[in-house]
């Protein structure tokens, strides 16, 4: 069994008040990679951070005091063609309200393979690929780099890097 996880690819992280460059450019490839899981019967999972609106009161609001996927705003929204496709019924959105998802491990359970694709690399990305290995310590854990982008390409380097050293296959 198979399974995608899109990792916050929404309007804030994407051309939003977190956004980069290098985020809107996967944008297609990752509509792709959702299409191909899709068409051959896989699981696609889709994570989207979810902030209220007391989000600057909270620890992570007062380390990265930026406004951001604040529940029901347009910077909450999945977007461009990913979003389109996390419509589709076989798709499942699971709301998360810091870095890694406890649910999307419990999801994970009982996989052959999980593909993890989003943003940002350096944070969301990384914390769930540990989620994915801790909940399937003998999966075949995979990360594209044409799939994946952060608003710090070293610091997203790095965490490629560590995510290799954890067994993550980088392609």
């Amino acid at each position: 069994m198979r399974a995608l996880v899109v990792v916050d690819y929404q309007t804030d992280f994407v051309n939003g008040t977190l956004g980069s460059q290098d985020a809107a450019l996967i944008g297609d490839a990752i509509g792709s990679l959702i299409t191909s899981y899709l068409d051959s019967g896989d699981s696609v999972f889709f994570t989207r951070d979810t902030h209220g609106p007391d989000y600057l009161e909270t620890r992570e609001g007062r380390l990265l005091p930026v406004g951001h996927c604040i529940k029901g705003t347009p910077g909450w929204e999945i977007c461009g063609r990913p979003g389109e496709l996390s419509e589709d019924p076989r798709c499942r959105i699971i709301d998360k309200p810091t870095f890694g998802c406890a649910e999307l491990m419990e999801v994970l359970r009982g996989y052959d393979e999980i593909e993890i694709c989003g943003v940002a690399t350096n944070i969301c990305v990384i914390a769930n690929a540990v989620i994915a290995r801790t909940a399937n310590p003998e999966a075949r854990i995979v990360v594209r780099r044409d799939c994946v982008a952060s608003y710090d390409r070293e610091l997203g380097e790095k965490a490629l890097d560590v995510m290799q050293s954890l067994q993550v296959e980088i392609l």
